[in-house]
C-alpha cells in the first residue's frame, strides 16, 4: 500500500507493542513472544486493548493485512508501522517464536 510506513523484521525496535493481526489459527501456530493478538477482524471493537503509550508495529503472515491495518490506524491517531515481510520474514530471520502448543512454532 502507498504511503505506509514500513520496516523489516530487522528494524523492529525493541520497546513498541508488536501488533499481530493473523487469525487464530496462525497465531496458536507460531507468534513473536511479546506480541499482541488481535485478529483483523476484531481490531475495530478492540481499539481500546491497544496501549497509548508505545509505537505499534503492525505484523500478519506476509504483510498484506497488515499494511492495511496500519493505514487504518494512522488515520485514526496512532503511530503505526508496518512489518514488511511479516512472520514469514520473521521466522527466515531466526527471531525467537512461540506457538500455543507444545509443537515446534511455525508460520501458516
Amino acid at each position: 500500500m502507498p504511503n505506509v510506513p514500513s520496516v523489516t523484521v530487522q528494524d523492529v525496535p525493541a520497546d513498541v507493542t508488536l501488533l499481530d493481526v493473523r487469525e487464530q489459527d496462525e497465531w496458536d501456530a507460531g507468534h513473536a513472544p511479546e506480541a499482541l493478538h488481535i485478529p483483523m477482524g476484531e481490531l475495530v471493537e478492540r481499539l481500546g486493548d491497544l496501549p497509548g503509550d508505545k509505537d505499534v508495529y503492525v505484523i500478519c503472515r506476509s504483510g498484506g493485512r497488515s499494511a492495511r491495518v496500519t493505514a487504518y490506524l494512522n488515520g485514526n491517531g496512532w503511530d503505526a508501522t508496518n512489518v514488511d515481510g511479516g512472520m514469514q520474514s520473521w521466522q527466515a530471520a531466526g527471531k525467537k517464536m512461540v506457538s500455543e502448543s507444545q509443537a515446534e512454532p511455525q508460520v501458516i
